[in-house]
């Protein structure tokens, strides 16, 4: 069965179940390495119908490991979309209303154009060969998906963690082109404990003796011990030690006494472990390096002179930041810190910090509180944009 996933998501590099935007050589995406990425393709998925006045438009952005499949049946895994609770005919992101865009970013491994794609020049992957991409690449592709929709303004992007960080350029560099904005658990940059984890992880990777230089498709492998690792590095950071405890404990795993051996004896190590292989099945591990390394190199006040209120200087757009009292990967300051920004710019912000255990990954999970904010504030600007109930 693993073998089965693993094949299906090399497939779903250059031939997804979705939709493809594709892009030759004559529109290129202008990257911030100071190359071009041409020919190039972006894999989406769209809900509901857009309207005649192209006004309804939703675009989701997602996390670090998520992809265009928000709201359908995963066709690697099998699972449903991973904003499923969100979105759909009837939910808070009601597809009868609403026209939702999710696309696979670029770098990524579900259709868009990333490392495990087919390099033109070479026939094959591109493996380590593909440029650097950051969050603007991405945003910049997102933007020739919208354009080809005709859409010349967004009524709302949303996102959460990457996610998030997509939804800021967005209003960063995009402003004329989005009325709302909702980035959740996130930040305009990532803090050098972010960068630390995520480099341990790219080392787990790199280390695997599967990894061949990035060229480990040519070989027919795949490093998965180091992305397993990867994973579960990284999987600690989304929980909270509250709800670590809560769910687990120091309760053993399908035994009665310690064994005084390196077995997984305790059940967060079985936890963890299961989140590490299954990842593998469903992530490619080059991608694992190039998003990890665009979240990275994220940092919105640097891009205008240090200053993070220049970033939204004379912004129309509305705001409205959410975060989680136990989320340590992206805490609450980082929000207050956009808030105050957008504050001095005169923008239209509002904030919500919501009271829970479970971390990072509460964006990700049932949290009525966190429904209740979206759905507020998408009813407030869908009435301010003249959208009917």
């Amino acid at each position: 069965m693993a073998a089965q996933r693993a094949l299906r998501t090399n497939n779903e590099a250059d031939h997804p179940s979705s939709p493809v935007l594709q892009f030759g050589p004559d529109k290129p995406l202008k990257l911030d390495a100071g190359t071009v990425l041409s020919p190039f393709q972006v894999a989406y998925q769209t809900y509901g119908i857009l309207n005649d006045a192209r006004s309804n438009a939703i675009l989701v952005c997602h996390a670090l490991t998520g992809d265009q499949h928000v709201a359908n049946t995963n066709p690697v895994t099998g699972k449903p979309g991973w904003w499923e609770v969100l979105i759909g005919p009837g939910k808070i992101i009601d597809t009868n209303r609403f026209f939702v865009i999710c696309s696979n970013v670029v770098g990524g491994c579900l259709g868009s154009t990333g490392p495990a794609s087919i390099n033109p020049a070479t026939g094959r992957p591109y493996g380590l060969d593909l440029p650097i991409i950051t969050i603007r690449d991405m945003v910049r592709a997102q933007l020739m998906l919208v354009d080809h929709f005709g859409i010349e303004k967004l009524f709302c992007v949303l996102g959460g963690s990457m996610g998030g960080m997509q939804v800021l350029e967005w209003a960063a560099s995009h402003s004329e082109r989005v009325f709302s904005v909702l980035p959740i658990a996130t930040g305009a940059r990532h803090s050098s404990q972010n960068i630390a984890f995520h480099e341990v992880g790219r080392q787990a990777v790199m280390a695997d003796p599967e990894w061949h230089g990035g060229k480990y498709l040519d070989f027919g492998r795949r490093p998965e011990k180091g992305l397993a690792v990867a994973r579960m590095a990284a999987h600690i950071t989304y929980l909270s030690e509250a709800a670590l405890h809560r769910k687990f404990g120091r309760n053993l795993q399908d035994r009665e006494a310690l064994t005084f051996g390196f077995d997984a004896d305790f059940q967060i190590e079985s936890y963890l472990r299961h989140q590490g292989m299954t990842f593998v099945d469903r992530f490619d591990a080059n991608s694992y390096l190039y998003l990890t390394r665009a979240m990275d190199y994220f940092d919105l006040a640097a891009d205008h002179g240090g200053r993070l209120a220049d970033a939204f200087a004379a912004t129309k757009t509305r705001f409205c930041l959410v975060s989680f009292t136990s989320d340590w990967l992206f805490p609450t300051g980082e929000s207050r810190s956009i808030v105050h920004a957008l504050n001095a710019a005169g923008a239209s912000v509002s904030f919500v910090e919501i009271e829970t255990d479970r971390g990072h990954d509460a964006f990700l999970l049932d949290e009525p509180e966190l429904f209740a904010a979206i759905n507020g504030f998408i009813a407030s600007a869908a009435r301010a944009r003249g959208l009917s109930l």
